[in-house]
């Protein structure tokens, strides 16, 4: 039972985006979305960073951030599997987040590139309000991706991905009247990359990129009880510094937001907060959106407390050895994530190797539950010289 209960509350938080609410006199209003494992970061280098990845270099991971990045690696073919232990400070050993990415180029300014991620919660032993089993379970997810990307010039290129997702967490179950079913949904993703790299290795990257622009996904025959996926616009720089041709740094931040309308607050009144409901539900896909921008009770304030930012820098030496730190902030009214990680690669031929770890924060009831979040990662340069 205990350990039902503790994977349970796993489920929770994730649904919850995670969050670690201490701000009693806060006013707590977080976004939520249903499949969230896609907001994990599936890649050992960025999560090394902070989560950045919006504008660093392309590497076979560049189409779970922006796929416009592509056609600019310098290799023509690469892959990159990426292993995530999940919530392990609550003493969970069989969730995880699996991810697989590659790319290959078609023409010197073209790629076609793949992607899977794959989100196990492990077994769930099912209970009713009076504690009596009723079966087992093993709530699974994954999305699949197919992306195309080229360049418009030398410096500039575009994205676009097609993503079906899936997601099975309860399907068989029947709790009064109402019968559990998988859910699915599909997205696209839009992405911009621009490059000022020089030819002595310094300069800008610019990247924008909206992901998950698709479907609600429902898990009954209910079509008001359908749920928004984690639509996201996010933006980014870097800048990088070479000392000499073995020596250089980059410094980054990415800014992200959440496509998705803001959950109204509840005023105690159930006639009202009914209403409210219901038309929060009933927005439709493309105009939340939009909405998205200006839907926050707390007016314009709150709705710049729901953006994420992610600070990270990485130091190579000879494209060979590299170390990696970052920052991940989210305000606390709206999930309040906030973790410094670390991380390093290894690169020799066609095989390289990455590690990220995020740094536990917090004490006691508000420790971070992504706390000692370890990323581990292989990647695979086919045509490397």
């Amino acid at each position: 039972m205990k350990r039902m209960i503790v994977k349970l509350t796993a489920i929770l938080l994730l649904i919850a985006g995670s969050t670690s609410l201490k701000a009693q006199t806060d006013t707590i209003n977080v976004v939520t979305t249903a499949v969230p494992f896609l907001r994990i970061s599936p890649d050992a280098r960025a999560g090394g960073m902070g989560d950045l990845g919006m504008a660093t270099s392309p590497d076979a991971n560049a189409g779970f951030y922006n796929l416009a990045k592509t056609p600019f690696a310098k290799n023509n073919t690469s892959f990159a599997l990426t292993y995530t232990p999940w919530l392990k400070d609550l003493g969970l050993n069989d969730v995880y987040l699996l991810s697989l990415g590659g790319y290959y180029k078609i023409t010197e300014d073209q790629a076609l590139s793949a992607g899977i991620r794959y989100f196990s919660l492990g077994n769930i032993q099912f209970t009713d309000i009076s504690g009596v089993d009723f079966g087992e379970g093993r709530p699974r997810e994954f999305g699949l991706d197919f992306g195309y990307s080229r360049k418009l010039s030398d410096k500039m290129g575009i994205g676009l991905a097609m993503r079906y997702i899936y997601s099975n967490l309860a399907a068989g179950q029947v709790i009064g009247s109402t019968t559990y079913k998988a859910g699915s949904a599909v997205a696209g993703d839009l992405s911009f990359y621009y490059t000022g790299i020089k030819e002595d290795g310094s300069g800008w990257n610019f990247g924008a990129a909206m992901s998950n622009l698709g479907t609600k996904i429902g898990y009954t025959n209910d079509a008001t009880q359908k749920d928004y996926i984690p639509a996201d616009l996010g933006i980014g720089t870097t800048y990088t510094k070479a000392f000499d041709e073995n020596n250089k740094i980059t410094f980054g931040v990415d800014a992200h937001k959440l496509l998705v309308p803001t959950p109204p607050k509840f005023t105690g009144d159930y006639t009202t907060d009914s209403s409210a409901i219901a038309s929060y539900r009933s927005k439709s896909v493309v105009s939340s959106w939009f909405s998205s921008f200006g839907d926050a009770p707390g007016g314009f304030g709150e709705e710049l407390r729901e953006f994420t930012l992610s600070l990270g820098a990485e130091y190579s030496y000879n494209d060979q050895f590299l170390v990696r730190a970052g920052y991940f902030y989210e305000d606390k009214t709206k999930g309040n994530r906030k973790y410094f990680t670390v991380g390093f690669g290894i690169k020799y031929n066609v095989f390289g190797l990455n590690f990220s770890y995020l740094v536990p924060s917090g004490q006691g009831v508000n420790r971070n539950p992504l706390s000692n979040t370890l990323r581990f990662g292989l990647i695979f340069d086919l045509d490397a010289k």
